[in-house]
């Protein structure tokens, strides 16, 4: 009975050790051994994160991306993601890290671990026809308003703005649902906006309001990956100081936008 208790003590003082190990992974020794950086992106929101016209994921963010992997010396595999997953898919260690337009709040800070500084940042606006004269945001009161499931803003557009939210999975989705009428505005990050804007079959659109809520962009980690995260940091420091940011705000056609460049002015020369 006592070498029986003994054996079972060992084993299970092993199992436990084999689930601490499993609990206390660090993810970045796991990149650097596997050789793969896993990178949950957008693909649905040009110019930070798309599908090119040969299926590839190209952008702003997916640069970055590619960037941090050079930087590990490990190859990029690329994991779409959108807002509604997101954060699962990184709980659920389907992917690494988060570089996916994700704006940084205290609900999400409890479940995931975001990288200071953020590396962008973009305000909430509207796209809209220039026929429905939107020009303040309580034009929206009881108005038919397009969303993406799992926004922050989508609660005080509702709240605070009476819209009548309807919310899609993705912005493929809620794009055309504008554009057929479904819904008289779209509202969403500025950032993506303005690039919409850019385009010919937008030429009838613009977005009217003023720009609310400018929030940071973060890379995030899972909970608790704290190893990971700090070698982040100094990555997003880096990224701001020698200009890189602003570099590619230029090579995808965005004005540089005053985030950037406070950020850059912060950190040049450190």
């Amino acid at each position: 009975m006592l070498k029986k208790l003994l054996t079972t003590t060992v084993m299970g003082v092993a199992a436990l050790g084999v689930s601490a190990s499993v609990a206390f992974a660090d993810v970045l020794e796991d990149v650097k051994e596997r050789g793969t950086l896993i990178a949950g992106v957008k693909a649905d929101y040009p110019p930070f994160g798309y599908r090119s016209d040969d299926g590839d994921i190209a952008g702003l963010e997916i640069d970055l991306a590619e960037n941090l992997a050079e930087r590990l010396d490990v190859d990029l595999e690329l994991v779409p993601v959108v807002a509604s997953n997101r954060m699962e898919f990184l709980n659920q260690g389907k992917v690494d890290v988060l570089i996916a337009t994700m704006t940084n709040t205290e609900e999400r800070e409890k479940v995931v671990d975001y990288v200071e500084p953020g590396h962008y940042a973009s305000g909430t606006n509207i796209l809209a026809p220039k026929k429905a004269e939107f020009t303040e945001w309580d034009d929206l009161n009881g108005k038919p308003v397009c969303g993406v499931q799992g926004a922050f803003y989508n609660r005080r557009t509702q709240q605070e703005y009476g819209a009548e939210l309807i919310a899609f999975k993705g912005t493929a989705e809620a794009y055309t649902a504008l554009q057929q009428g479904r819904c008289l505005a779209f509202v969403y990050d500025d950032a993506a906006l303005l690039g919409q804007l850019e385009k010919d079959e937008w030429s009838e659109f613009e977005m009217p309001l003023e720009t609310i809520d400018e929030s940071p962009w973060g890379l995030a980690v899972a909970d608790g990956e704290d190893n990971f995260r700090e070698m982040l940091e100094d990555v997003v420091i880096d990224w701001h100081a020698s200009g890189k940011i602003l570099e590619l705000e230029d090579e995808y056609g965005i004005k540089n936008t005053p985030y950037a460049k406070r950020m850059h002015e912060k950190y040049e020369g450190n």
